[in-house]
């Protein structure tokens, strides 16, 4: 995951040699039944989750338990993904199959047409309540669990938030879809649910990652970084609840704010 180079450093009036920690990147080809579907470029590690997350966020079938299994192999600069889906899911892949080679920061590498990059997302479920003091909680506490970006400083973190439990999974990659999705396979793969909480995300909130979460049924989605005007259109047509530009102490509600409870809560614009 770590790459350890020679490099050199330069300051004011020093110029030195030292090492440096670098993340590693390499293509992880989605296979399904023998049949390629595209190739990601992604951090090599938790593959089994992201295999399971990109499945079920990019609508290849419709419930978990139709992924009937993942295989993940590792070869010396690559790996591939090989997952298992019921029947009647793999011939309408098939259909709509395409070939794609993805950048870490692609999502929507491969697409043919307008409607295959904006997919029609159902609308979600009520999903929790949130206070605005888990969510500060959450985002002091997320500074602390990203070992990986703490060695490297380039990657994203998708983190799964519990009320009143806090920060129960979190995912890191370099591709901030990767991390997403690495996060909404490990819920799955864990067998927790994808409702009773909120995702917490280090990067913007690109419209790519409120469809995904949309598609699997989350319902709030909190990003450090800015929303694009497309992601919240589709907030909120879906029903999803979008906080962007979220600090220690302060936050920006851009769709559906009733999920958002407590101090200063009821005093914010609309």
């Amino acid at each position: 995951m770590v790459a350890e180079l020679q490099v050199e450093r330069w300051r004011p009036g020093a110029v030195g040699q030292a090492l440096d920690r670098v993340a590693e990147e390499v293509p992880v080809a989605l296979i399904y039944e023998d049949v390629p579907h595209g190739v990601m470029l992604a951090t090599p590690a938790d593959l089994e989750d992201f295999a399971v997350g990109f499945t079920l966020s990019e609508a290849l079938v419709e419930r978990p338990e139709e992924i009937r299994g993942v295989e993940v192999r590792y070869g010396l600069e690559s790996a591939e993904a090989r997952v298992s889906v019921a029947w009647e899911r793999f011939t309408a892949l098939l259909e709509r199959r395409r070939n794609l080679t993805g950048r870490t920061g692609c999502g929507l590498c491969g697409v043919e047409t307008a409607e295959q990059a904006v997919r029609a997302v159902r609308p979600v479920g009520e999903g929790p309540a949130v206070s605005v003091a888990e969510l500060h909680a959450a985002i002091v506490a997320l500074g602390e669990l990203q070992p990986l970006n703490a060695l490297t400083g380039s990657v994203h973190a998708a983190a799964w938030v519990a009320p009143g439990r806090g920060i129960e999974t979190v995912r890191e990659d370099v591709g901030r879809h990767n991390a997403l999705d690495k996060l909404i396979g490990a819920r799955v793969r864990s067998g927790a649910d994808l409702t009773g909480g909120f995702v917490l995300l280090t990067s913007r909130a690109s419209f790519e990652m409120v469809q995904k979460s949309a598609a699997v049924g989350i319902t709030f989605i909190a990003a450090l970084s800015a929303p694009t005007a497309l992601a919240v259109r589709i907030a909120r047509q879906a029903g999803v609840t979008l906080v962007a530009f979220a600090r220690e102490r302060q936050h920006v509600v851009y769709a559906h704010p009733r999920r958002l409870v407590g101090a200063g809560a009821d005093n914010r614009l609309s």
